[in-house]
């Protein structure tokens, strides 16, 4: 006997399995076999059950959206962004199905794609987009509560059932993006206070205006290594990351620049070699040039929560905050140290939260200050480990490093 599923239905089969310690991660895979996506806000994301958040005041565009840029975006909520939350948005897409570009386009890593073609893929992953955002709309107010990793886990097709196996061992590991204010812990301004005095103190901090880092990048797996990199960093807020390769120079350089107000992005063989930032990846950009200046955290970031986690075998002290135009940032402070080892920033798409995510390590003390000598960069679409050699501070950065790269 086969029974319809209705929209009341569906939200109590949800509250049902999220009523269950061992579902949380199964409990919306029934909502998703009829998913939808909608593009909110992080403060959509946490409203009151039965009211909707107010809708963000609308921004001037002064670009080309993915609609206009690409031949064949269709869907409407993935043709409204900007290029760059459109090629996050599509690093979701393949990762949480846990698939490649070339699956759904093909050629796509040769010079013979066709990134417009109509494959069976693109057209159920447009039926899907859609049916994400009509899930959320009709069930959550908006709130973007199902997103494709909901019920694909990376799986093209979704499982079903619970392996017992799960079931039977260690817990979920996979945390909420969202961090609550947990009962008992200290104020993200005072967790910040400790991280500034574990660097070498405000005062250090304050005469710090410039530095940059130089050493040698590996790629996932130790594959496209062998690059040379830079980090530069100039007060208040403005970053680059520089990669060549001396010796492989037909790779081409990699370059992630924001001068204080304007982002780029140029990396080669991709769909889009180079293209300037303008969505919620250019807050992003931002929130990762004021965390090169740790003296102004407590300025930087707002509506702090913290709460403790395990990152392996470490107790962590968690941060999150609102960044800039509200995007947040989750920081893990070592509680042994109260040295930051991770910062994830989640930009928006209509389909889940882009996450990019950096880990920082090996702390060694500079002109009084302590910087991290290995960092580990990683995205939906790579990863990249710099192990730094050297760090300089407070010297003369020419302004065009933060500008249009060539």
């Amino acid at each position: 006997m086969k029974m319809k599923l209705t929209s009341e239905g569906l939200k109590a089969r949800i509250v049902e399995l999220w009523s269950r310690p061992w579902a949380v991660a199964g409990a919306v895979m029934v909502a998703l076999l009829f998913a939808g996506a909608g593009m909110t806000s992080h403060a959509q994301a946490q409203a009151p059950a039965g009211k909707k958040a107010p809708a963000p005041a609308a921004a001037k565009k002064s670009y080309q959206t993915a609609g206009e840029y690409f031949k064949n975006v269709k869907t409407p909520a993935l043709a409204a962004l900007s290029v760059d939350d459109f090629l996050g948005a599509m690093g979701v897409v393949s990762d949480d199905l846990g698939l490649d570009c070339a699956d759904c386009h093909p050629g796509a890593g040769t010079d013979k794609v066709d990134w417009v073609f109509d494959t069976p893929q693109k057209i159920t992953a447009r039926k899907m987009i859609n049916m994400v955002g009509a899930i959320n709309k009709a069930n959550f107010n908006g709130a973007q509560m199902v997103t494709c990793w909901t019920c694909h886990h990376g799986r093209e097709t979704p499982a079903t059932s619970i392996s017992l196996d799960k079931l039977y061992s260690s817990p979920n590991d996979e945390k909420s993006d969202f961090v609550a204010q947990s009962p008992g812990e200290p104020k993200g301004t005072e967790v910040f206070d400790k991280y500034v005095a574990a660097l070498g103190g405000q005062a250090k901090l304050d005469g710090l205006k410039s530095w940059i880092a130089t050493g040698i990048s590996t790629g996932y797996e130790g594959l496209g290594g062998g690059g040379s990199f830079q980090i530069l960093a100039q007060a208040p807020a403005s970053r680059s990351v520089l990669i060549t390769f001396k010796d492989h120079p037909e790779r081409g350089d990699s370059t992630r620049v924001y001068d204080g107000e304007v982002g780029w992005n140029k990396t080669p063989r991709a769909a889009v070699t180079k293209y300037q930032l303008h969505g919620s990846e250019l807050d992003g950009m931002r929130a990762d040039a004021l965390l090169a200046f740790p003296g102004s955290l407590k300025t930087s970031f707002t509506n702090l929560r913290t709460t403790t986690q395990d990152l392996g075998d470490r107790d962590m002290q968690v941060v999150q905050g609102s960044g800039p135009h509200g995007i947040f940032v989750t920081m893990y402070f070592d509680k042994k140290t109260n040295l930051l080892a991770r910062v994830i920033r989640y930009s928006n798409s209509p389909i889940g939260h882009i996450p990019t995510q950096t880990d920082y390590s090996d702390y060694r003390e500079v002109n009084g200050i302590k910087f991290p000598f290995s960092y580990t960069f990683s995205w939906l679409d790579g990863r990249d480990t710099y192990k730094v050699n050297e760090v300089k501070v407070n010297v003369p950065i020419d302004p065009k490093l933060f500008k249009e790269p060539k």
